[in-house]
């Protein structure tokens, strides 16, 4: 691939790859049971997906509105692609989202593994770190 990862909203033929994928990070990876890996929040959310030379969804995240704030989750990056800048092209796409719905601020539970990967797209740990299926996250906030 040349240049730099892009991502989109995922549409409708999307989804059978976002939930393969998310099901190989959360369920097969991390050991998160199946049903609290996809929830209610699926129908209703914006999701974002990167893909691969070969068009492949490598990663994948969704956007909720909470509150007047845009809450980022579910971000998944296939092992093979970690470190090549998906998840950052997909977290982009989430952030165009929310400033295109208005909302100032975005907020995420990190796991504490990728807490230094939200820093650098600029987010701040807002609180201690606590247990969320069974894995150890901090919230962090961004401002757009």
């Amino acid at each position: 691939m040349t240049g730099r990862p892009t991502a989109r909203v995922a549409g409708a033929a999307d989804w059978p790859a976002v939930v393969a994928l998310r099901t190989r990070v959360f369920v097969e990876e991390q050991g998160v049971p199946p049903e609290v890996e996809q929830d209610a929040a699926d129908a209703t959310a914006v999701h974002a997906v990167a893909l691969d030379a070969e068009g492949r969804v490598v990663a994948t995240g969704r956007l909720l509105e909470r509150g007047g704030r845009a809450v980022v989750g579910r971000m998944a990056v296939d092992a093979a692609a970690r470190g090549g800048g998906y998840g950052a092209a997909v977290l982009a796409e989430l952030h165009r989202q929310a400033a295109a719905r208005g909302l100032p601020e975005v907020e995420l539970h990190a796991q504490v593994t990728a807490r230094g990967f939200y820093e650098r797209a600029g987010y701040t740990a807002v609180g201690g770190e606590y247990e969320e299926a069974g894995i150890r996250h901090v919230t962090m906030r961004r401002r757009l």
